[in-house]
């Protein structure tokens, strides 16, 4: 987008929409725009709304706003409330949009597109781009062009895995035993449930190591602070749902540990992606049960990758003599 194309429009009118899955990425993706929009001679009024926290100051500050940056929910709310109109922008773009465009946020984006003007540009960024998401382009683009970038190396080369077969119960054992044994200081642990995160963090920090549970219950003051420590390393394990697979960017994250195993071979691959980036190394550990091996061998399958694999009941065993 050029700066001539973005008209000024000083009523709640917005020029260009946004909209990504979660609060994390929307903060993220303003960022990026303020860094662009710093070299302009004309500024451009970029903003991010988000639920989990006060809307009327939202309200108050979109007054203006040429590029708004939203997720779905909190964007109805405001188109319900009259503080906000997309019924001109010029530019619609999906980030993450596999993700945007699941059932999950099926309703919300129905709502959205239909108060969408039907003469718009279309832009859809996602990381993997699967038959979803060419259902998507037949639904919302018109002759699209498809631009594919490759990274020169694969990222999952960068990425050194490991597999633990381990019964359930002694799961947590074997996590304190490989943070304290490998002197783990920066870990990002996944579970697939906020119960989970936080019966998990809450055993770690009763056994001595810093860890804190990051998930859609917890405020964004919250959120923000606990992501703001854990990347500029003052927490040394952070434990999440897959409010963080996709979109974080941590420069330098040494270490993943999947405790429980996602859905989706490409939630696999957006969780294990948090580590290994900028060419750095990175090590990604799995935690398989009995009744999680054959889901893992199908992620493996999709992978096309070889992750050594270790008895996990037997490690936790030896600690235990």
């Amino acid at each position: 987008m050029q700066q001539q194309d973005v008209k000024e429009k000083a009523n709640r009118h917005i020029n260009v929409l946004v909209l990504v899955p979660t609060r994390e990425l929307a903060n993220q993706v303003v960022d990026v725009f303020k860094l662009f929009g710093n070299a302009l001679s004309q500024p451009i009024k970029t903003k991010a709304v988000f639920g989990g926290v006060a809307i009327n100051p939202q309200m108050k500050s979109l007054m203006g706003t040429q590029i708004l940056v939203a997720t779905p929910g909190r964007l109805i709310e405001l188109m319900e409330s009259n503080a906000v109109h997309i019924s001109d922008i010029d530019t619609l773009v999906l980030d993450e949009a596999d993700k945007m465009l699941n059932l999950g946020f099926k309703d919300q984006m129905d709502q959205i597109l239909t108060r969408l003007p039907k003469k718009r540009q279309n832009l859809l960024f996602s990381a993997t781009l699967n038959e979803d998401v060419k259902q998507v382009e037949k639904l919302l683009l018109n002759k699209p062009v498809v631009i594919s970038i490759d990274e020169e190396k694969d990222p999952l080369d960068l990425i050194q895995q490991f597999a633990y077969f381990v019964s359930d119960e002694k799961k947590g054992p074997l996590l304190r035993h490989l943070i304290k044994s490998k002197n783990m200081q920066q870990v990002l642990v996944f579970t697939s449930s906020v119960q989970k995160a936080t019966q998990v963090a809450n055993k770690l920090r009763n056994n001595g190591i810093q860890a804190q549970a990051i998930h859609s219950k917890k405020s964004q003051g919250a959120r923000t602070d606990l992501l703001t420590k854990f990347k500029h390393g003052h927490l040394q394990v952070l434990v999440s749902t897959d409010l963080l697979a996709r979109g974080i960017d941590i420069e330098f994250l040494p270490y993943v540990v999947n405790y429980e195993l996602p859905r989706s071979p490409k939630d696999f691959i957006h969780r294990i992606g948090r580590t290994g980036r900028a060419e750095n190394p990175g090590e990604a550990i799995s935690f398989i049960t009995p009744a999680e091996t054959h889901h893992f061998k199908v992620i493996l399958k999709k992978l096309k990758k070889w992750v050594d694999k270790i008895d996990g009941d037997e490690i936790v065993d030896n600690i235990k003599k």
